[in-house]
């Protein structure tokens, strides 16, 4: 590998701006502790995402409206505690930036203090942009979240596939110029039509995340229990699951089991 190719010490937002020009795709994952922090960042992911799905995945609530902005932080100190050179970004939780500008440039301040993360991440469009804008102003690097926004998953009523009608398309193109203009360093769309998403990362300069729409965007994200198969209730088209972790997990469990009730573990290799 030649000098000139090879992967940068730190992943920076400067980075992901110059991977969108050379047109080089950018691979993103969510992480919520430091042991799984570790391997992913060690095997080469570009951005890690401190994602509010840790509501999901590591708490069993059903959305992720109940996670709360400290336990964000623990998430994402986690996080950054374990990672050398990806960008860890992580989410704002519900109700700590809408509706009140202050309070979202503070609840983005405690997040970088408190976790020493690259940047944050905030659902919405025009409906959040006073947030976007005020906290980019204090320096904090602010990546959006269009489409499907599972923090609204209450107004919406359902996780089907969002901007299908003209005037939702049109709003989401709109929203995603906003986060743009207002200085969003990159936006994450989520389960829209493909040709959508493609249409808005030709027209950003800004790199495009896709989950859930298509491969005409700049880089893709996913929840990493999803992709490994530790989280089996989950299925929908867009996701690849890259392994079986669920099924290794219960066998060495049920093997460790059988083992102790055996009496094999531990053996005359394994006592003092």
């Amino acid at each position: 590998m030649s000098a000139a190719n090879e992967r940068p010490k730190k992943v920076t937002t400067h980075v992901l701006s110059e991977m969108k020009m050379k047109g080089e795709r950018i691979s993103m994952l969510t992480a919520y502790d430091y042991s799984l922090a570790t391997i992913v960042d060690q095997a080469g992911v570009d951005v890690i995402l401190v994602g509010d799905s840790a509501s999901n995945v590591m708490a069993g609530w059903e959305t992720t409206l109940p996670i709360t902005l400290d336990q964000m932080i623990y998430h994402g100190a986690s996080v950054v505690r374990a990672v050398k050179t990806a960008l860890v970004v992580v989410d704002m939780p519900f109700g700590s930036y809408q509706g009140n500008s202050l309070e979202a440039l503070q609840s983005a301040i405690r997040i970088m203090k408190e976790t020493a993360a690259d940047a944050v991440k905030l659902e919405g469009g025009a409906e959040v942009i006073d947030s976007v804008k005020r906290i980019i102003s204090a320096g904090i690097p602010v990546m959006g979240h269009l489409g499907l926004t599972p923090q609204s998953i209450h107004k919406f009523g359902t996780y089907t596939v969002r901007a299908r009608q003209e005037e939702e398309a049109k709003k989401l193109i709109e929203d995603a110029h906003l986060l743009e203009e207002a200085g969003c360093f990159g936006i994450v769309l989520e389960k829209i039509p493909a040709s959508l998403a493609q249409k808005v990362a030709s027209e950003l300069k800004i790199p495009v995340i896709g989950i859930g729409a298509g491969n005409g965007v700049d880089g893709q994200v996913l929840v990493l229990h999803d992709m490994l198969g530790i989280n089996q209730a989950f299925s929908p088209r867009f996701l690849r699951r890259y392994h079986n972790l669920f099924a290794e997990i219960t066998g060495a469990v049920g093997n460790y089991i059988e083992d102790v009730k055996s009496g094999d573990f531990p053996n005359e290799r394994e006592q003092y």
